[in-house]
């Protein structure tokens, strides 16, 4: 990689965090959306950036592709996995950060359906449960598709096993559709 996109995709870094963070004040200042939706926002536009301009970005796609392959071709896979672990920690203490200042208490059981909604996310976005495969956009409208299944049968007053059950049908749906997908790819080649 040049020195030049080097300091394009630098500065490309440090030109969304100081949108973000005036974009922070100006809707802070305003009280119409919340900081933690900025926040969020700002996450989201920084990993767009980190997994599609960069060669960390590359790099753990190729690892989840094919850690073999990756290894092969001179990544440093167990780097790379320590690496990211270190990262999903990182942004689960600054979720709990988030929730604890949300409901400004701590609570042992916020929400035990989060991660699998967060999963179910994920997956519905089109992260691929088998690797190499997956969008930050892609898993924003996971997110906002998990919401809305919520939120709608919240308005149909279902209770939380409703919720569970229906979110555990779509979830099968998109781990089937997904391994369908892979299968039909895989005996295409």
């Amino acid at each position: 990689m040049s020195v030049r996109h080097s300091s394009q995709t630098a500065l490309q870094i440090v030109g969304a965090a100081a949108v973000t963070i005036i974009l922070i004040f100006l809707f802070e200042s305003y009280q119409g959306v919340p900081q933690a939706v900025m926040i969020a926002l700002g996450l989201v536009l920084l990993f767009w950036i980190v997994l599609r301009k960069t060669p960390f970005g590359r790099h753990l796609y190729a690892v989840g592709g094919n850690a073999e392959a990756a290894r092969r071709a001179g990544i440093g896979v167990v780097r790379m996995k320590i690496t990211v672990f270190m990262l999903a920690s990182t942004l689960a203490a600054l979720a709990g950060i988030m929730m604890t200042s949300r409901s400004t208490a701590v609570a042992t059981q916020i929400s035990s359906t989060l991660l699998l909604n967060a999963i179910a996310a994920a997956v519905i976005g089109g992260v691929s449960l088998f690797g190499g495969r997956g969008s930050v956009w892609a898993v924003v409208l996971g997110a906002l598709v998990i919401g809305s299944l919520d939120n709608g049968l919240d308005l149909l007053n279902q209770d939380q096993s409703i919720k569970n059950i229906v979110q555990g049908a779509v979830l099968l749906l998109a781990v089937t559709a997904d391994a369908v997908v892979r299968r039909t790819g895989l005996r295409g080649r």
